[in-house]
Parts: C-alpha cells; sequence; structure tokens
C-alpha cells in the first residue's frame, strides 16, 4: 500500500501563487511510477491537472499550461505542484495521485485526502 499526504493549500489572491506538496509512503512505494495532480470545483467533474513520471516525463493540462509547475523528488518521495499566476476558476480540492503505470482519466492507484486552493478575485 501507499499514502499520500498532501500540503500547502489555502486561501491566495488572484495573480498569486501557492506551491503544494504531497509525500508518499508505504511498503509499496518502489512500485510507483506516475504521480500528479487532480483537481475538483464545486458542481464539476474532477480533472486531471498535472502528472511527472519517475523518468520526469510531463504533461500538463492545457488550462494550467504556462502557469503550474510539476516537479518530483524521487529521494524524498515528494512530488510538488507550483502554481502561480492563480486565478479564481483554479479554485478547487486538489488531489495528490499515484499510479504504477500511468496517470490518466478519472483512475488512480492510489490518491491523497485532498487540499483546499482558494483563489480570491
Amino acid at each position: 500500500q501507499v499514502q499520500l499526504v498532501e500540503s500547502g493549500g489555502g486561501l491566495v489572491q488572484s495573480g498569486g501563487s501557492l506551491r503544494l506538496s504531497c509525500a508518499a509512503s508505504g511498503r509499496s512505494i518502489f512500485s510507483i511510477n506516475a504521480m500528479g495532480w487532480y483537481r475538483q470545483a464545486p458542481g464539476k467533474q474532477r480533472e486531471l491537472v498535472a502528472t511527472i513520471t519517475s523518468a520526469g516525463s510531463l504533461n500538463y493540462a492545457d488550462s494550467v499550461k504556462g502557469r503550474f509547475t510539476i516537479s518530483r523528488d524521487n529521494a524524498k518521495n515528494t512530488v510538488y505542484l507550483q502554481m502561480n499566476s492563480l486565478k479564481p476558476e483554479d479554485t478547487a480540492v486538489y488531489y495528490c495521485a499515484a499510479d504504477r503505470f500511468v496517470l490518466r482519466g478519472q483512475y488512480a492507484d492510489y490518491w491523497g485526502q485532498g487540499t483546499q486552493v482558494t483563489v480570491s478575485s
């Protein structure tokens, strides 16, 4: 099993920045290839924000390209999401996810508990 613990959410003004962190632990940690972030706004479907593989391959949603940066410290089993130029439409609960293979669609092997990000206008 793998446990994912997020931190770094909060309230920020439009145009501001936040950095989310997700620390992974557990006896199956070495089976993980892809890590990433999803988000879910009230009344909306959960969407994939950004992913990174153990080899460093990146993928971003079009809505966050140029503003968000995902990175990963394999030694610390931690993935980060640097969010700049935040907009009110970025307001959502952000979930860390991990998978033995790839992250896509709505499925992941493991999920964090979520952290709230609120961007005020």
